[in-house]
């Protein structure tokens, strides 16, 4: 039998390549967009298999919805992929309070929302898996980008102890750490409405780096990443919690590593050595 999936955000990038990927594979799908619109391309490509079902994250009701359509028509979900978002560029400093609920909303608010109401059907059927795409930023930082990773840090946050919490159930829970992909996603980041010019040195390069993600041949393509998720789906056995996408995700992510093994030897060495005379 073929794996039932609700994928969120799949109208482009990397849940529109992952929705294709699995439908490939033979497996039936609900896949999310705000306008279902925007889907009728994977329907097409797939019919029968594809049942594109229109969700707004920020809305309750809207995510009942989303989950019981794809309840009624599939007969149950097998793999839940926290994959829809968007992102908000701007310095701590510069980010609003609205900016930022509007952020956490998205990112963490909503995903926490759909795993919610996806576990007591996970745990009734005596399996399941959820997949949170998460970011290289859900584990460091990078100018500009304060409140995206603040809403991934906390959507890891939530994914480690929901990992302890689901495994008696025979729920696996993954943290996808994806890379620099070519996606919309530098186009589509929105700015801070309130700008400040002294950061501007520090955070422009970042900004116009991002934008320029989908044109470079050296960013990751989305249908890598699928293929990449689709065989984490499928191995047997354990498989770790956090799982970066990409090759350069491994770099980045090492460094960070490397910096926080730094950093912890520092603070030891800083309250755990003799007073001062």
């Amino acid at each position: 039998m073929g794996r039932r999936w609700l994928i969120t955000g799949c109208s482009s990038g990397l849940g529109h390549a992952l929705a294709a990927a699995a439908a490939a594979a033979g497996d039936e799908l609900a896949v999310t967009a705000r306008k279902t619109a925007d889907l009728e391309g994977l329907v097409a490509a797939w019919p029968g298999r594809i049942i594109p079902v229109p969700l707004e994250l920020r809305d309750a009701a809207s995510c009942e919805e989303a989950v019981g359509t794809a309840v009624e028509r599939l007969g149950g979900i097998d793999i839940l992929v926290n994959n829809a978002g968007v992102g908000l560029f701007g310095a701590v400093e510069e980010v609003s309070d609205v900016e930022l609920r509007e952020q956490l909303e998205i990112l963490t608010v909503g995903p926490w929302r759909l795993t919610r109401l996806v576990l007591p059907l996970m745990r009734a059927q005596g399996h399941g898996h959820i997949v949170n795409v998460s970011s290289v930023v859900g584990r460091m930082a990078f100018p500009g980008m304060g409140a995206y990773g603040a809403a991934k840090h906390a959507l890891e946050g939530m994914s480690q102890a929901l990992a302890i919490e689901a495994a008696p159930h025979n729920i696996r829970v993954t943290v996808l750490e994806p890379g620099m992909f070519a996606t919309r996603y530098g186009t589509s980041m929105t700015e801070a409405d309130h700008r400040i010019a002294a950061y501007d040195g520090t955070n422009r390069e970042m900004l116009e780096g991002s934008r320029g993600l989908a044109d470079n041949p050296e960013t990751g393509r989305p249908e890598n990443f699928a293929a990449q998720v689709l065989a984490i789906v499928a191995a047997d056995g354990p498989t770790p919690l956090r799982i970066p996408v990409g090759d350069d995700a491994y770099g980045f992510l090492d460094l960070a590593e490397q910096a926080s093994r730094t950093e912890f030897a520092a603070a030891r060495l800083l309250t755990q050595s003799p007073p001062m005379p």
